[in-house]
C-alpha cells in the first residue's frame, strides 16, 4: 500500500512539472497549510468565488472592487485566461475543473487567485505567512472515464460535511443526498441542474453538451451515486 502511495506521489510530482498545454482540461486543487480551514464564513467564500471572476483575466486587478465592477458592468470586459468548467469550495480546501485557453494561462490565474484571497484572508484575520499548502496541483484529465466522473466527484465533496462516511458506506438515500447537493451554494453542481447560481464564474458550454443538457446531467449524476467507483481517477484526487 505505501508503495501505491508513493508511486501516486511521484506520478503527480512529474505531471505538476510538465507544462500545462493549452486547450487540455486540469484538476486543479489544494488545501490549507496544515490542512487548516481557509474559508470561515459566507464572506470568505464569497470573496473567493469573486476572485474567480475577477483574476480570470489577461489584464492584472490593481484594484480588484473597481474592476469586478467593470466586468458586472461589461461582461465581455475581459479576456479569460482559463475556463472555469466546474468548482467546488469546501472549508480548509478547494477543486477546479479548469481548461487553459492560453499558454501559462492556468498558472497566471491561479497565482493571482492564491495570492489575492491569501492577501484578503491575512488581512482578515490578522495573520501572516502562506495560506496555501504549497503550489497548487494539477492532473491532467486525458481520458473519458476520467472526464465523465471527476465533475461528480468535485460536486460530490460537500457530502463529508453532513454524511462523513459516505465514501466507506455508500449513499443509501440519492434523493435526500441530491437535496443537499442542490442547497450547497459554494459548487458548481446546482447550475448544471438548472439553478443559476454563479452564472459568471463558469463556462457551462463543454459539461452541458457532453451531459445533454440538465436533464443528462441528473440523470447520470443519479445513477453515479448509486455505485460510484473512484478507481477510475484515484491518481485524480486530493485524498
Amino acid at each position: 500500500m505505501t508503495s501505491d502511495v508513493n508511486k501516486i506521489k511521484l506520478e503527480l510530482k512529474i505531471m505538476r512539472k510538465q507544462k500545462l498545454v493549452t486547450d487540455n482540461i486540469y484538476h486543479v486543487y489544494n488545501r490549507g497549510v496544515e490542512k487548516r480551514l481557509i474559508f470561515t464564513s459566507g464572506k470568505d467564500y464569497q470573496r473567493f468565488i469573486k476572485g474567480l471572476i475577477i483574476f480570470n483575466d489577461t489584464k492584472p486587478a490593481i484594484n480588484p472592487e473597481q474592476r469586478f465592477k467593470d466586468i458586472l458592468d461589461d461582461t465581455h470586459n475581459r479576456v479569460p485566461l482559463v475556463d472555469i468548467l466546474a468548482f467546488c469550495l469546501m472549508p480548509n480546501h478547494y477543486h477546479l475543473l479548469l481548461k487553459q485557453r492560453l499558454d501559462g494561462g492556468i498558472t497566471r490565474f491561479m497565482r493571482k487567485l492564491g495570492d489575492g484571497y491569501a492577501k484578503y484572508f491575512n488581512l482578515r484575520q490578522d495573520r501572516v505567512g502562506s495560506l496555501f499548502q504549497g503550489r497548487f496541483k494539477s492532473v491532467l484529465i486525458d481520458n473519458e472515464a476520467q472526464f465523465l466522473y471527476i465533475p461528480f466527484y468535485i460536486h460530490l465533496n460537500p457530502l463529508g460535511l453532513m454524511f462523513p462516511d459516505w465514501r466507506e458506506k455508500g449513499i443509501k438515500d440519492r434523493k435526500k443526498v441530491i437535496d443537499f447537493l442542490d442547497n450547497y451554494r459554494w459548487s458548481s453542481h446546482a447550475d448544471y441542474r438548472g439553478k443559476s447560481n454563479f452564472p459568471l464564474v463558469l463556462e457551462q458550454s463543454i459539461l452541458t453538451e457532453y451531459f445533454n443538457g440538465e436533464d443528462g446531467y441528473s440523470r447520470d449524476f443519479y445513477d453515479f451515486i448509486g455505485d460510484y467507483d473512484f478507481s477510475e481517477i484515484s491518481d485524480l484526487l486530493l485524498e
